[in-house]
């Protein structure tokens, strides 16, 4: 995918934080203290008859008390979730159960109702409404209550699913092909892409040196190719998002001109880095992460080798996407003329991610090996030219594990005719 302004990232992720639909249900209580003061000579006297003070505190009370049971309750389901999926999975697939919108808006709108009701009681007992303010605290409450009823159904129908390998797993693939359509779209996410970097560096480039550990979050290409055109240089992206920097990995090289101290500092800038991977813009932590997951499947422990031939048939799937969007998009279009060069994606690591892991740790078991060379199989009949012949070689590089860890001879024959040639 193109990825987006520094800012925009930003935003995305602290859009996905709990805490904020929470703070805005505690703003919506502030908001409805001033209204129920802004709001009282207009309401008719009636209106404060029939809904009394005392009513709506009560109403109050009982929704602080339950929503905050309720929380605690979701909570501690949320981390039992959280210790099944790291035994059952991948300890790396556990920020997906928490990352999607059922469980943020569900702990959101109960945490938020709590801090809601506390602020509405405060009001009311300090009598800050006045004589009928408080209607308008009883019209905000009877909103939330519906807000609560439609989260609390959505809730129930997602706990029935939360912590299910299946859904797991189909929450990572979900995540992979996101990913990795996104970048068959846009292979130099908004640079100009190119197969190898390195080769294009011309002598006495200088580097950009990272500045901490971690792992590569996001590249603000937009501010890349800004200080590209306005100060004449020519950068090469030597990093992508996932990879792991230390404090002599180059980010990046420059070259075309002069380039003080400022503007390096300038392009160190546009590369995030983090404490761990994430999936939304590194697609092989997908694939990696699905491998991982088929390989404790086929652990002499779990023994499982049903979600290991499931995880065969969703890397398929996502490879396939991958390859049929790729083949679609014109990469030398992207970027004609920017002089920001940014590194595509090797096929031959995508594979090796995935399913060297499933044929290393399946090798002895025959239907896991069959699926495996069906896939193969599947990959190299996809237009898409490096594809093809990864999955060629993957094929013979499955195969050789499996031929000694086969223990029949027969299943070895039933083998052999699937495994694809290495030539075109």
């Amino acid at each position: 995918m193109r990825l987006t302004k520094r800012w925009q990232w930003l935003q995305r992720k602290v859009s996905r934080k709990l805490w904020l639909i929470a703070l805005l249900y505690t703003v919506a209580g502030f908001i409805s203290v001033l209204l129920g003061i802004w709001l009282t000579p207009v309401i008719p006297p009636g209106m404060s008859d029939l809904v009394t003070a005392d009513a709506v505190g009560r109403i109050l009370n009982i929704l602080a008390s339950s929503m905050l049971a309720v929380a605690t309750f979701s909570l501690a389901t949320l981390v039992s979730a959280h210790g099944s999926v790291t035994v059952s999975t991948s300890p790396r697939a556990t920020a997906l159960v928490m990352d999607n919108e059922v469980s943020r808006h569900a702990l959101s709108v109960f945490i938020g109702t709590f801090l809601f009701s506390l602020v509405g009681l405060v009001a009311l007992n300090a009598g800050v409404y006045g004589e009928r303010g408080h209607v308008v605290l009883f019209l905000t409450t009877v909103l939330i209550i519906m807000l609560i009823v439609i989260a609390l159904i959505r809730w129930i129908e997602h706990l029935s699913e939360l912590a299910k390998v299946t859904e797991t797993v189909e929450r990572v693939e979900d995540a992979a092909t996101r990913a990795l359509v996104g970048r068959a779209r846009f292979p130099g996410i908004g640079a100009r892409p190119c197969e190898s970097v390195e080769h294009r560096i011309p002598v006495g480039a200088g580097r950009v040196l990272a500045n901490s550990v971690g792992y590569v979050e996001h590249i603000d290409m937009a501010a890349l190719l800004q200080c590209s055109a306005e100060h004449g240089l020519e950068i090469f992206v030597l990093v992508e998002p996932g990879t792991l920097t230390n404090l002599q990995t180059p980010l990046a090289c420059v070259a075309g001109g002069d380039c003080p101290q400022p503007v390096l500092e300038h392009i160190r800038a546009a590369f995030s880095l983090g404490r761990a991977r994430t999936f939304d813009y590194d697609p092989r932590f997908g694939l990696i992460v699905l491998g991982e997951i088929a390989s404790r499947a086929l652990s002499p422990g779990v023994n499982d080798a049903g979600t290991a031939i499931d995880v065969i048939g969703r890397a398929t799937r996502a490879l396939s996407a991958w390859a049929t969007t790729a083949a679609e998009t014109d990469a030398e279009g992207e970027a004609p003329k920017a002089q920001v060069w940014f590194q595509t994606l090797a096929v031959h690591d995508l594979l090796d991610d995935v399913f060297t892991p499933i044929a290393r740790d399946g090798a002895g078991n025959i239907a896991v090996q069959i699926r495996l060379q069906k896939a193969f199989a599947a990959l190299s009949q996809l237009d898409h030219r490096a594809l093809q012949q990864a999955a060629r070689d993957h094929s013979q590089l499955a195969w050789e594990r499996a031929r000694d860890a086969l223990s029949m001879d027969f299943e070895r024959d039933a083998l052999l005719p699937l495994v694809l040639s290495r030539r075109d």
